[in-house]
């Protein structure tokens, strides 16, 4: 007779900790318990000998290899039951999403057909949602994620859905539903609360509702949403620090379905991807704690720094948990874009006029008496002020060097972040009606900014490094961007860059000149930047290495000025 070493029973009803989700509680002997809480890290602790854990379809095939070694009986036929039909629901989704990333499985067919042909690799990434059930879709800038969340919508089971995009976006959607699936209706959140006629049932088949609104509807979507799109997902890279990241997480646990898209998961350090994941799926990389001691590095304030991010991209993608393809994985190759980094000179008043200011803000950063909140207040302030005076001591240069360059580009996106910069900008660049695309315009300022740039007289766009993402059609009449400013995030830049780098561009690469200084927060920034992109493209890249879709030229802007000279010297 084979030994048993106890017994194991499913609480369809759970416990508080669980929040009501269903658990699984094992009785078993004490060594057998010592091994079952290393096996089940997230098991609650408990009694000498009781071991309780959520009951997923994951905990169940694990619970079913443990018993290999360490054979436990059943509490009654239920948990038997339970057992057997939740580990292999868990086998059957391996085996799928093995298929599904092989391009061997069969797909499940479309309820609704789009107006418009879907490529493979955007039935492949509908194929992995339906089968995980979450996924986080990283596909390079311009590959079509905006009609990849439309396509998960094509089935029954999918609808009702909300759309939840930056607060810039919406009418991007409505026009791609629109052109895709011009049968299934639509709403746009106007307020921070349901309108009368959602409230009355009067509902559509898609919602849309910008994060800045999301957290006045969360209450009323929870439960009502069989899939939920967070568009630009990396805006919740805080996770539930914040109410729209706790909105975004309540109505995500309760929707049949949960895509986050973006090209850019990680803006600063690889820890960003479980505050992303942990909104997506609830615990699916364990608490905080927990990833920080199997992922992480380092750790300060919020942020993760996690060890080895190529591990880390490769175990999400082998869970169906994240997928990305490069414009090279589908066979749609760009020009490499290429960087031109300069060093232009900076005016060394705007800097002396903060240094005072900047030396007592660092005494009090470092200082052994300051509290945590001092020290964090003191390190915004001089954050902020050291970067706005550098960018406007680079200003009159930098509007110098956009000159130099509509001598021979027709328009330019010109990138920066702090509006006494803008201010000098328009004052010097002023012949060349520049218009203003930033955090501080509104949604229809921007519309007519966009407007007046790709179709109008405007010839210099003035663009937030934050500001536009997923803005499509600026590639149509300008190759050429200029950062005055820096962002601490390589992916912003990067980003940034992707509004050029798209379909539709020409045969020409476009071009980004880093304007630098020696002087000010540039070269901090500069440093930051590299220890970043280290943490960000190894995790979202497939082959685990450094993306290579750009080509650094150190002598472009030389050979641009002798250009511009020469041209000028024969016309004299």
């Amino acid at each position: 007779m084979t030994r048993t070493y106890g017994m194991y029973a499913y609480i369809a009803t759970g416990h508080d900790w669980t929040r009501g989700k269903p658990a699984w509680q094992l009785k078993v002997e004490p060594a057998v318990a010592v091994r079952a809480k290393r096996i089940f890290a997230r098991a609650r602790a408990t009694t000498r000998g009781t071991v309780n854990m959520l009951a997923t379809d994951e905990t169940a095939h694990d619970l079913s290899w443990m018993m290999l070694r360490w054979p436990l009986v059943p509490a009654d036929d239920r948990s038997a039951q339970a057992l057997s039909e939740a580990a292999g629901r868990y086998e059957r989704r391996e085996a799928r999403i093995g298929e599904v990333l092989a391009g061997t499985a069969t797909r499940d067919a479309f309820t609704f057909e789009p107006a418009k042909t879907p490529r493979d690799y955007q039935r492949t990434a509908v194929d992995l949602l339906r089968t995980s059930t979450r996924l986080l879709l990283t596909d390079e800038v311009g590959l079509g994620k905006t009609f990849t969340g439309l396509l998960a919508l094509a089935h029954e089971d999918a609808l009702p859905a909300v759309v939840i995009p930056p607060t810039h976006l919406p009418s991007r959607w409505v026009t791609e539903l629109q052109e895709a699936f011009p049968a299934l209706t639509f709403e746009v959140a106007k307020s921070t609360k349901p309108s009368a006629a959602f409230e009355r049932g009067d509902r559509p088949d898609v919602l849309i509702v910008p994060y800045s609104r999301l957290a006045g509807w969360a209450h009323h979507l929870r439960g009502w949403a069989q899939t939920v799109i967070f568009d630009e997902i990396q805006d919740l890279r805080r996770g539930t620090e914040t109410v729209k990241g706790t909105a975004a997480a309540s109505i995500a646990r309760e929707a049949r379905y949960a895509l986050g898209l973006t090209a850019t998961p990680v803006y600063n350090y690889g820890g960003e991807v479980w505050n992303l994941l942990d909104i997506l799926s609830e615990g699916v990389l364990g608490s905080r704690d927990e990833f920080l001691r199997e992922w992480g590095s380092t750790s300060w304030s919020s942020h993760i720094k996690v060890g080895d991010p190529a591990a880390l991209g490769s175990y999400l993608r082998e869970q169906g948990l994240m997928l990305g393809r490069t414009r090279k994985d589908v066979g749609r190759e760009l020009p490499q874009t290429i960087k031109v980094p300069q060093f232009i000179d900076a005016d060394p008043k705007a800097l002396d006029a903060v240094a005072g200011d900047a030396a007592a803000m660092a005494r009090l950063i470092l200082s052994d008496t300051a509290t945590r909140e001092e020290k964090f207040r003191a390190a915004g302030d001089l954050d902020w002020k050291l970067r706005e005076a550098t960018g406007i001591a680079k200003a009159p240069f930098v509007a110098e060097f956009v000159r130099l360059l509509l001598e021979s580009e027709e328009k330019v996106v010109l990138f920066g972040w702090h509006r006494a910069v803008y201010d000098v900008w328009n004052e010097m660049l002023a012949e060349y009606k520049p218009i203003m695309y930033t955090g501080t315009e509104s949604s229809r300022q921007k519309d007519a900014a966009y407007d007046a740039f790709v179709h109008g007289d405007s010839r210099i766009l003035i663009m937030s490094l934050r500001s536009g993402a997923g803005v499509d059609g600026l590639q149509l009449v300008s190759r050429t961007a200029v950062f005055g400013e820096l962002d601490w995030s390589p992916q912003v830049h990067e980003q940034a860059i992707g509004r050029l780098r798209r379909d539709g561009m020409g045969d020409e690469p476009p071009v980004a000149y880093f304007l630098n200084s020696t002087e000010g927060s540039d070269p901090a920034l500069m440093e930051a930047l590299q220890i970043k992109r280290n943490q960000a493209e190894p995790l979202v890249n497939p082959d685990g290495k450094l993306f290579t879709n750009a080509i650094q030229d150190t002598t472009r802007a030389r050979a641009l000025a002798e250009q511009i000279l020469a041209r000028a010297e024969q016309a004299a």
